[in-house]
């Protein structure tokens, strides 16, 4: 579990660099052709990974019923986050990692409830959750990283 987390953390620096390189309007703006932008995927990174951990493990989520719905699978962004949304995401991104590491090494994760992605990916523990997790981080790093090239 050493090395998922450590992916992890990584993953969620290169994450984190979108807050300090883009301005609100960039992280909002829905480049022709594409379905998202920036921060939704940012958010939606968050939300799911919140899902795959606690929700699968019957855990209450660290994460608002509002943000949870607003980039859940099957959402879409509006294009109108505000700066108080955005800061709040920045900051979740970060203290996640390490709460979700912490809440592991203390045993808190005792039961999981398997699931079947729609993706085709069968998660029968956490382990397998949170590897998947840093699967589905880097899918959406990369469709950033195709955002981007809009900006």
């Amino acid at each position: 579990m050493e090395a998922t987390f450590t992916i992890w953390q990584t993953s969620r620096k290169l994450y984190l660099n979108f807050f300090d390189n883009y301005t609100l309007e960039q992280l909002n703006t829905i480049p022709p052709g594409m379905s998202n932008n920036l921060i939704w995927n940012l958010g939606h990174a968050m939300v799911s990974q919140q899902k795959l951990a606690y929700g699968l493990s019957g855990l209450p989520m660290h994460i608002s019923d509002q943000l949870f719905e607003k980039y859940q699978n099957g959402s879409r962004p509006d294009g109108n986050t505000s700066q108080a949304e955005v800061d709040e995401i920045k900051k979740l991104l970060a203290e996640l990692v390490e709460k979700t590491q912490a809440d592991f090494e203390a045993g808190l994760f005792s039961a999981f409830h398997p699931y079947q992605t729609k993706t085709g990916f069968y998660l029968g523990s956490l382990q397998e959750a949170l590897a998947f997790n840093n699967y589905h981080e880097g899918v959406h790093l990369g469709i950033m990283l195709q955002i981007k090239k809009f900006l």
